[in-house]
């Protein structure tokens, strides 16, 4: 056959002898290769080509999407991943975008994938099939190009700053700060807002910000299945994009009225899906744009994605710390008794996360004889475990408590009780038994912070109270020695007890903390529940506060007397060095401000000797009371009246010093300064008084002698 008639070779272009050129060949030629998404099995099939355009080696690749995100940014990745769920969730054929893949060396390229969505019969994505090419060279020094890096410099600085801004958000108010609070609208690049949240078959706007946004206060509250850009967007699940307020004033004859008094252009209403349910939805406003590129509908929904997660995860926790809210109020007292003769105020602060519930405590106690017991106790760790253990201990010690046993003998047993609970769990407490009318105190420590006590003047001060080990450990070590402080609390003064919770910050010693809780004390108003409040705003929100605090404040009403008959309480502490020089400062100023300050001299000698006696020969401090004793006739003389009152039963005795004795001259010296004195039994201790002859200047100067009282003195 003659070579001119032989049929072209089927490897040949015909007649050129050109070897012919395959499908694969021909599209890996121009920098672009294919890929199949099987999306029922997760698995991605990418041909040599478009691994090239990866400039990824085929060990490289495992067949599985995530395969590919070492090629590309987080950014670009989400931007990836809203783009195929819109289309996705819009039904759509196919989608397409520009996105950088960096090479091995770091060199980032210009990538462009298009792909089509293959679906099964009942409508659902199975399949996309597509292509991958290098746009570089299209995109390189064009307009296009800088329109694109400019547009996904600033998307992806939106994103980054959304991000960072929700990532500190725990609560659902958290959320809506961050969109609401400075820089909110800036990070969506919008001039208004809006976010609802579904509740039932309810829409919710919890967060409305923006210039002219207040019109749509009256649509706060709507249906979901009203005919509303927003609530139409929840139930489709897909966003809506409006560029025209004449469109949207046609579709939703409802927004007519407030169109004209909104001052925007464009709004995108965009659903918030966390898997795959509608928890509210969020509405972005323009003030300058006319329409929507796919670029910024992709951006927007990547918006959505970002407030859409964070909501979930707000809502999650708002939703555990209000079952740990109710656990942990469902252990404390529902309510505190009102108490004869004083006020009590108690707070609770709860610092901790999610489901992490205290087992700080506190209760106040009905005791026999007019009697209040005080406590507040801390069991180990933040779960339910210990907050149910709490429950337990507090009703035990309560009943233990009521029977009437003494301050001790309750810690003791409370101890037994836990230590057969079979738990590894300790617990710490302070318990007090107050009497109210006498002003007795007596406090008993468990491994807890002791109490904090104001004094009428101001003055703030820790007694030293005798402790024991912790309720549980002391079982467990067989020492269930409580020992007994008795302190005195005058009318006027305030008693503190608190979990460390309080005086405890990370980095710092606990005796700073205390120093800072006296001196809020010391500075606060004199109201128990005022003084409560004034301790929670300082103190609770300090940084670094991550642990529960328990609050307890007894005060004991005052005794001012009457205008006639004034009079002032105050304790001397017997480890108060101070407290002598301050106890005289204020009988001075006292009898000052009565008019009586000629006597105060004499008051003031016979207190020191007094007191001095109680601190020197007792092993407690001292309560001082000074009065105005008026006089039962229309002008006699008045008394001023000192006592003080100790916890020794050992009466004063007169002696006859000689003359190198430097000491025993004391009542000598009250018998001739006082008008009378003499002593009286007070329970378990006695009160030492010294009266005062007072000519008042109101009453003018009346000496006759049926007005001078007799002497009283004890016998020598």
């Amino acid at each position: 056959m003659p070579e001119q008639d032989r049929p072209p070779d089927r490897g040949e272009l015909p007649g050129t002898g050109t070897p012919r050129t395959g499908l694969a060949e021909r599209l890996a030629l121009n920098h672009m290769g294919s890929f199949d998404w099987d999306l029922r099995l997760g698995t991605l099939e990418l041909d040599p080509a478009a691994l090239e355009v990866f400039d990824l080696r085929p060990e490289e690749f495992n067949g599985r999407p995530n395969s590919l995100y070492s090629r590309v940014t987080p950014e670009d990745g989400a931007r990836l991943d809203a783009v195929l769920n819109r289309a996705l969730h819009e039904r759509a054929s196919s989608y397409g975008m520009y996105f950088q893949a960096f090479l091995r060396d770091g060199t980032p390229r210009w990538t462009h994938t298009q792909g089509r969505i293959l679906r099964d019969e009942g409508g659902k994505a199975v399949r996309v099939i597509g292509i991958v090419r290098d746009a570089t060279a299209e995109l390189t020094h064009s307009t296009l190009l800088r329109t694109l890096e400019e547009d996904r410099k600033r998307q992806t600085s939106m994103v980054e700053r959304t991000t960072q801004a929700l990532s500190r958000a725990v609560t659902v108010d958290d959320v809506t700060a961050a969109l609401t609070g400075s820089g909110g609208l800036e990070r969506f690049g919008a001039d208004g807002l809006a976010l609802g949240l579904v509740d039932g078959s309810m829409l919710k706007l919890i967060a409305l910000t923006g210039r002219s946004m207040k019109v749509l206060s009256d649509l706060r509250l709507t249906r979901v299945d009203d005919d509303l850009p927003l609530s139409e967007a929840i139930r489709r699940q897909r966003p809506r994009f409006i560029g025209s307020l004449s469109e949207l004033a046609d579709r939703y004859p409802r927004l007519r009225p407030y169109i004209g008094e909104l001052e925007i252009e464009a709004a995108a209403y965009l659903p918030l899906v966390a898997q795959a349910r509608s928890i509210g939805g969020l509405c972005l406003f323009y003030r300058d744009r006319t329409h929507f590129t796919a670029e910024d509908r992709n951006l927007c929904l990547a918006l959505a994605g970002i407030v859409a997660q964070s909501l979930q995860r707000a809502m999650l926790f708002d939703q555990e710390r209000e079952f740990a809210t109710g656990l942990q109020a469902s252990m404390l007292p529902r309510r505190i008794p009102e108490v004869t003769g004083g006020e009590i105020a108690v707070r609770y602060h709860a610092a901790w996360s999610g489901r992490e519930v205290g087992g700080d405590w506190y209760d106040v106690i009905p005791l026999p004889q007019g009697r209040i017991g005080v406590v507040v106790g801390d069991v180990e760790g933040h779960d339910t475990h210990a907050a149910a253990m709490m429950g337990q201990l507090r009703i035990v010690l309560r009943a233990y408590a009521a029977e009437g046993h003494a301050p001790s003998t309750v810690l003791a047993r409370a101890s037994q009780f836990l230590a057969e609970l079979d738990t590894e769990r300790f617990a710490t407490c302070t318990y007090a038994q107050v009497d109210l009318a006498t002003g007795d105190v007596r406090v008993v420590r468990a491994g807890h912070l002791g109490p904090l006590i104001r004094h009428t003047d101001g003055r703030t001060g820790w007694p030293n109270v005798r402790g024991g080990l912790p309720l549980g450990l002391a079982t467990h070590f067989d020492d269930h020695e409580y020992p007994e402080t008795r302190l005195d609390l005058v009318p006027g003064e305030t008693l503190l007890l608190c979990t460390d919770g309080l005086v405890e910050q990370p980095g710092k010693d606990i005796g700073e903390g205390m120093d800072e809780l006296a001196d809020a004390v010391r500075h606060g108003p004199h109201g128990a529940a005022a003084l409560a409040d004034h301790l929670a705003d300082g103190l609770w929100a300090r940084p670094g506060a991550e642990d529960d605090m328990a609050l307890l404040l007894l005060r004991r009403a005052p005794d001012p007397g009457t205008a006639k008959a004034p009079r002032i309480h105050q304790y001397i502490h017997q480890a108060d060095p101070e407290g002598l020089a301050e106890a005289r400062a204020v009988l001075r100023q006292a009898l000052s401000d009565w008019g009586a300050g000629e006597l105060a001299d004499d008051v003031e000698l016979v207190a020191g000797e007094l007191l001095t006696n109680v601190l020197l020969h007792t092993e407690g401090g001292a309560v001082m009371t000074l009065e105005i004793v008026p006089s039962v006739r229309i002008r006699g003389p008045h008394r001023v009246r000192l006592a003080v009152q100790d916890r020794s039963s050992v009466w004063p005795r007169r002696r006859t010093p000689g003359e190198a004795a430097t000491s025993g001259r004391g009542l000598l010296l009250i018998d001739s300064l006082a008008t009378r004195w003499g002593v009286e039994p007070r329970g378990e201790g006695k009160s030492v008084w010294a009266e005062f002859r007072w000519l008042a200047t109101e009453d003018g100067p009346d000496d006759r002698p049926e007005d001078r009282p007799e002497a009283d003195s004890p016998a020598p």
